[in-house]
């Protein structure tokens, strides 16, 4: 299963209404703002379930609920569970995630499913998921984690073939900001997988929609929203997730 264009991602593990009103939260909320941001131009939703505090979790049984919703409400848009650890799970409980919601598409931080001690476990998750069917998209942070990827596809832990992978620019600081020269040293490593990629970028900060439009020229598709960025262009405020997948729709036509 290929990567969507656009992939909006609505909340994230860390933002909550008090970031912006408007951030969805509970699986009612999450399935409108995907409705929305699927008409605005988004083929696909990055989605992080939460708790009744609001709390990032990873619930199998919200995952399944929230996939159900999305295929009656939205069945055109694709549905990308995550793993995302948060400082909060261990890659016992990230495995234990996937095996249980058994998702058509799964986002994993090689830096943190690699924490695992035992590759022997870590080379099962991996190519389990590939024989499943599961599409793995792997969430990079830094441009040597590329060299690390190819370094595990050649040792066998990664299965070979088509790979998935994400670009994060920047990073969960006051003031962050990335720009898309950021773009430049990821993607010269990069070159080191192959032609078998299939690639997106995300990035933090008011220059999001430039680092995206960046990526789209160089082939790679985008990830949108407010788990990374609450802001438009212009500096100013988003109203909604949606409208951040306009913005950008209005730039990649």
């Amino acid at each position: 299963m290929s990567l969507p264009r656009i992939m909006v991602a609505p909340n994230g593990a860390r933002r909550g209404k008090a970031d912006h009103p408007a951030l969805p939260v509970t699986i009612p909320e999450i399935v409108a703002c995907a409705a929305e941001c699927f008409a605005a131009g988004a083929d696909g939703i990055h989605a992080h379930v939460r708790d009744g505090q609001g709390q990032h979790v990873l619930d199998a049984g919200l995952y399944r609920e929230l996939i159900a919703e999305m295929s009656r409400a939205v069945p055109g848009m694709a549905v990308q569970i995550t793993t995302e650890a948060v400082g909060r799970y261990s890659p016992a409980e990230q495995r234990a995630l996937v095996a249980a919601v058994q998702p058509a598409m799964v986002s994993v931080a090689l830096r943190e499913i690699m924490s695992e001690s035992d590759l022997h476990l870590t080379r099962a998750f991996f190519h389990g998921c590939a024989e499943a069917g599961i599409a793995v998209q792997h969430i990079l942070y830094a441009p040597e984690e590329v060299d690390w990827l190819a370094a595990l596809q050649a040792d066998g832990i990664i299965p070979t073939g088509q790979l998935q992978l994400i670009h994060v620019l920047g990073r969960y600081t006051a003031g962050q900001t990335s720009a898309p020269a950021d773009l430049d040293a990821p993607l010269a490593r990069q070159r080191a997988l192959g032609p078998a990629v299939d690639w997106a970028v995300c990035a933090f900060g008011p220059a999001e929609t430039d680092c995206l439009v960046a990526a789209d020229r160089q082939g790679g598709k985008s990830r949108i929203g407010f788990e990374n960025n609450l802001l438009n262009a212009d500096g100013r405020p988003a109203i909604s997730n949606a409208d951040r997948v306009r913005e950008l729709v209005g730039c990649l036509d």
